[in-house]
């Protein structure tokens, strides 16, 4: 290989020489690589997962939040309030982690460990789970 052949290799190389994902600075490295160092790649990746998780994020601390009001409320394991408390403290009905069906075809709601049951005259019942409600 001569030398004008070298240097007209050379100026291609650093045409195509690629851009870092994060920053954009141009950088020299396999051609697959995508991020001028680790720092970029970890702010990028994580950028991105922040993104696509923020729904999940949102939904957990409403379910956390309601947890929180219910065992507030349920210090014995058994109680029931009135509907319009739970509603003061911002509980959130939209969002449960699963649902129970008991003999008597009550669907309680849980959030995590704690369950709820809206009875008759804006009432709600309260309840801890119990080992035989399965999991």
């Amino acid at each position: 290989m001569q030398f004008n052949d070298f240097k007209r290799l050379n100026h291609k190389s650093k045409l195509m020489q690629p851009k870092c994902l994060n920053c954009g600075d141009p950088f020299i490295g396999r051609i697959d690589k995508k991020f001028c160092c680790d720092r970029c790649r970890n702010t990028y990746n994580n950028r991105i997962k922040r993104n696509h998780e923020k729904n999940i994020l949102d939904i957990n601390r409403i379910l956390r939040k309601n947890r929180k009001i219910l065992k507030q409320f349920n210090p014995e394991g058994e109680t029931t309030i009135h509907k319009e408390s739970l509603d003061k403290m911002g509980f959130n009905y939209k969002y449960h982690t699963h649902a129970y069906s008991s003999s008597a075809n009550n669907e309680y709601l849980f959030c995590y460990e704690y369950g709820y049951l809206i009875i008759a005259n804006e009432k709600v019942l309260i309840i801890n789970h119990q080992s035989n409600m399965g999991k």
